[in-house]
């Protein structure tokens, strides 16, 4: 919808937030980039996750384990 400045009937119950950031992206102020899965680095403040999927986001957030501070 970003990208797409025509109204559907579909969107005139879209919040205004996303109203916000369509405006943005047109004026050119942000632009919006597709991130897949595998680098939702999010995911590992919102989702349950093996140890290595767990230990390679925390190394993508330059986040240090307390063991290695001992």
């Amino acid at each position: 919808m970003s990208k797409n400045p025509i109204h559907h009937s579909i969107s005139k119950h879209i919040e205004i937030k996303h109203h916000f950031i369509r405006d943005h992206v047109q004026k050119g102020e942000i632009e919006l980039i597709f991130i897949d899965t595998e680098n939702q680095l999010a995911y590992i403040f919102t989702k349950p996750l093996v140890e290595d999927r767990f230990n390679f986001l925390r190394d993508k957030l330059s986040i240090i384990s307390l063991s290695l501070l001992k």
